[in-house]
């Protein structure tokens, strides 16, 4: 009579710490995609990627320091992209300036949705709304310092000092549409239709100020 022998368990690649820490992140993002933050844990990263927990614990040594790595890498993400969108947005022309910064982002947006729907499109939590928080007020000063001299030279708006913090939360807040819109699943515009839209809006709104 012959015997089988049981399958030897197969082992995770060894990678080292350093290594697996990106992969350990990019798969805690698509639980709180697809579940939400609060379904985030060390036992449910290391089902989906196969490996035990030390190997998970290896890399970050609880829940806490894990999803404060994730939320550190995607707000610097989105700020980096938001930034670049602002820098796009140049010229004389107030209309193509704004075109090219709202294309910008919404490129940023379909290139790495799920960065964006972290902070877009999961329910509120403390966590995330904490480190958005912070990344939006550096976002409202880089745009303070980008549209202000920019409506100056364009439009010379009256009392523009007084209206300043008005027609920044205006734009801000369009940035925010722009994005939701573009990572609803029921929306079927593109960046091509999204960018001019905006872009025009946002143009004829300060013009109209």
């Amino acid at each position: 009579m012959t015997t089988t022998s049981p399958s030897p368990k197969i082992r995770a690649a060894h990678l080292g710490p350093d290594r697996r820490r990106p992969m350990v992140l990019d798969t805690a993002l698509e639980m709180v995609v697809d579940e939400g933050i609060s379904a985030v844990s060390i036992a449910g990263i290391a089902v989906r990627m196969g490996v035990t927990r030390p190997v998970i614990y290896a890399c970050y040594p609880d829940r806490a320091s894990l999803l404060n790595a994730l939320l550190d890498r995607e707000a610097n993400t989105l700020l980096t992209s938001s930034l670049d969108a602002l820098h796009a947005a140049s010229g004389d022309d107030p209309d193509a300036a704004f075109i090219a910064g709202y294309r910008a982002l919404l490129d940023a947006v379909s290139q790495q949705p799920a960065s964006w729907r972290l902070v877009f499109d999961t329910s509120p939590d403390a966590e995330v709304a904490s480190v958005v928080a912070n990344a939006r007020k550096v976002v409202v000063d880089a745009s303070t310092r980008w549209i202000i001299p920019a409506l100056r030279h364009w439009w010379g708006i009256d009392e523009l000092e007084q209206k300043t913090p008005a027609l920044i939360e205006l734009f801000v807040s369009s940035c925010e549409a722009a994005v939701r819109v573009m990572l609803d699943p029921t929306n079927d515009l593109t960046v091509d239709d999204l960018a001019p839209l905006y872009g025009r809006l946002m143009s004829a709104a300060y013009r109209a100020a």
